[in-house]
Parts: C-alpha cells; structure tokens; sequence
C-alpha cells in the first residue's frame, strides 16, 4: 500500500527539516518534498500543522515475555510503543528463562511478528542465566538476531569476564551494554543515599555505586577498542567521567531516561513507590548535570528502561517492592518538555529519539531518508493531555507521572509502510 503524509514539518535530523510531503511505497520512503502525489489506490494523510519525524528507537525497554507475562507482554508491549512513537525498542534480557540463548531469541521474535506492530529487536545475555560467571554463545546470539548484549539488572562484577565479553563482543561488531552498579555498594539500597534517605529511614545507594563501575567499563572499553554503552546513567560523574571519554576517543554512548532528567529523589517523600528504580532519582545536582550531557552531545540516546510491574507489587512496602516504572507512552512528552525548557532544539530532541540510539546499536533506522524502511511517526506537539495510567496500552500502571499534564502527542504511527497506531483515526 503507498501512503502520502501531506503537509507537515518534516524533521530528520541531519538531513531535513521544514514543511514537505513523505511519499511511502512498499513499506520504504520513496520520496520526501513538495507537491508530491499518491498513486492510485494509495492512502493520504494530512499533517498540516503537525510533525512527521522518524520512528523512535529505544534501546532499553522490558517486555517480560517469556516468564513474566502478567507483567507485559511482546504484544501488549508493543502496543505501548507504537502509541508512544516507538516503532523500534530492543528487549533487555532479563526474562524466564534468561534469553542467553537461540532458542529464546527466536521465541520473542516470532512473538513480535505476531503482534505485528513494532520491530522487537532482542539483546542477549553477557552471561549464562545472567550469573556472570561463565560467556553466553554470543556467536549464536547475534545470528540468531540479539542487536546487542548486556546482563542488565545484574551487572558483571567480574573485570576478566567483562573483558572477554567486550572482545568476542567486538569480533561480532556487537555492542556491550551495560547497568553500571557496584552491586556491593549498592547492596540493600532502595533510594538514592542521601539527607533525604537519611530521613526517611531508607537504605540508600550511593552515586559512587554507579560512578565506579562507569570507570571500570570505560577504562576496559579503552582497552579492548570494543563499542560500549552505557545504559540509564544518572549522576553527575557518569557524565562527567563520559565526557571526559569521548575527548580521548574512547567508543562509548550513553543514553538517559526521562525520569533521571524530570525527577528527583524527592519524589520519594511520602514513602511513593512509583518513585522506586535503579538507578534511583538522584538530587537536583544530577538532574541538571544530565541535562547538560543531554545538550552538549555527552549523552547521546533518551531511553524509557520501560519496566512494567504488576499492581499489587507496587503495592508494597517501600524496601520490597520492585524497582522500575512504565515510560513508553509518556516519553515523548517529557523529552518534549526539554525543548520547552530550552535545553534542547527541537531537532537535537528527536535526534536523541532517533538517530543516535540507532547509531548506537548500528541499526538500520531512525531516518526517512529515500529508500529507508518507512517507520514514520506524527505527532501533534502543541496537544495538552493530562496523565492517566488507566488508558495506558501497557498492561501495568506504574508511573510517577499519573496525573501530570503534559504536551505533545502521537497521532499516527507507521511500521514498515503500514499504520500500526491512530490516535484519532476518524480525523485522517
């Protein structure tokens, strides 16, 4: 089917932005510029007053399937990502079983062709199970399909390991990501370290837990020439310690989350688990630091860390529940809020949602450039929507943000030449 989006501000960052029309033929781009016309049979979108940008990619979202599907699933969550604008999202893979294997890459990739809406990239394990002990088949992974590997939530505390890692990972021109925490420092912790922990009786995690580790990863990134990013960094030495990297030539990215440059650990008062993840809210400090590695090209990707859980296990006390939070479906509006605030360009935000993350992974997408895949999504900027966690697509509710009014909103979403989300389908 061909589709003509008419009329909108076209921004692909890098290569064009102003008012055009984007012609779509065979689930490619085939044409970007004026006075374009469908052919017969084809679709027309009007975008008059609208956005058209690319797809956005996130590198770091968890779909629970399989093992833990009354959390989310590879369907369900999908449906979250193209109501978001995510029309690519790769899949960390702390699953059950650990997807450290063939087997269970083909599993989520068949299940993300039969939702039929995003493209679910999966990222393999380090390490078997996880444990970091002993290398996965990292061989395997990549021809299986994993676009990168990372142990996530259990970071590698073994240096020797997360050095081979990084050099089998460089002989499959793979990507290491990895959650930077000294999971001895941050042992027992629940919030940041700090007054605010301090007064509410929490144990806390301190920012050296995760500042340490960013050192470790870089210093044998350096060593081993193997491409590393950084996944959800969210202290001030993070980004500092990155900065300082990428001036010696170091082959690191890094991405932050909306919540790391919205929140702080304030949101904690009132013991609100919705303000519970790892890494936590930090203080003000780090916010802006974030901020500032955000605008000067330090931090190159915004990700969601999209971590669906169940209600009632939010429902706990503060120390047990579960780290992790829904950001699929409000991303857009919070990196929106960027521009708002004058910390970013417009083009520099859609290019952290964009380009960057895929360049991170060496993905093939983020670009309406002629002859790319036609993953398309428009969004009216200027709508005002309030928060509300009951419409969300995702099957669980855990968010910070329930009741906010925000700015900035999907209205269609195309994957692959097709559209897969319609906010308001009477209206095209």
């Amino acid at each position: 089917m061909s589709i003509l989006i008419t009329g909108g501000r076209v921004v692909d960052p890098g290569r064009f932005v102003g008012t055009a029309d984007v012609l779509i033929e065979d689930g490619k781009i085939t044409a970007v510029g004026t006075q374009l016309s469908v052919p017969v049979g084809g679709r027309t979108i009007r975008a008059d007053g609208k956005l058209v940008m690319p797809g956005f990619v996130d590198l770091h979202v968890h779909f629970r399937e399989p093992g833990f599907e009354y959390k989310e699933t590879i369907q369900s969550g999908s449906a979250a990502a193209v109501a978001g604008g995510f029309t690519t999202v790769c899949c960390m893979p702390n699953t059950n079983p650990v997807n450290d294997n063939q087997a269970v890459t083909e599993f989520m990739l068949e299940r993300a062709r039969l939702a039929g809406m995003a493209n679910v990239l999966p990222i393999g394990a380090i390490t078997k199970g996880s444990e970091g002990k002993e290398l996965s088949e990292i061989g395997d992974l990549r021809r299986s399909g994993c676009v990168a590997i990372s142990d996530d939530g259990k970071p590698v505390m073994n240096s020797l390991v997360m050095r081979r890692a990084m050099e089998y990972a460089s002989a499959f021109d793979l990507t290491v990501v990895d959650h930077c925490e000294d999971i001895h420092l941050a042992e027992g912790g629940c919030m940041n370290e700090g007054l605010i922990s301090t007064e509410l009786g929490l144990p806390g995690i301190p920012a050296a837990a995760e500042d340490v580790m960013v050192a470790r990863n870089l210093s044998l990134s350096e060593l081993t020439g193997a491409r590393l990013h950084l996944a959800h960094i969210s202290t001030a030495g993070s980004v500092r310690m990155v900065r300082e990297a990428k001036a010696r030539g170091i082959l690191v990215t890094a991405e932050a989350c909306p919540h790391h440059f919205t929140l702080t650990e304030e949101l904690v008062r009132g013991y609100n688990t919705h303000a519970k993840m790892n890494p936590p809210l930090r203080t003000w400090t780090d916010v802006q630091a974030i901020r500032e590695g955000l605008r000067d090209g330090t931090i190159d990707a915004i990700a969601t860390d999209h971590a669906p859980h169940a209600t009632q296990e939010k429902q706990q006390d503060f120390t047990e529940a579960p780290f992790g939070i829904v950001g699929l479906e409000t991303a857009l509006s919070l990196t929106l809020g960027l521009v708002e605030d004058g910390v970013l360009s417009l083009e520099q935000a859609v290019q952290k949602l964009t380009a960057a993350p895929a360049a991170a992974f060496g993905l093939k997408k983020g670009t309406l450039a002629v002859g790319a895949d036609a993953d398309v999504v428009i969004v009216d900027q200027d709508e005002q929507w309030v928060v509300d966690p009951a419409r969300f697509r995702s099957k669980s509710r855990n968010t910070p943000f329930a009741g906010w009014k925000v700015k900035g909103r999907v209205q269609t979403t195309i994957v692959g030449g097709r559209v897969v989300f319609e906010a308001n389908p009477a209206e095209q």
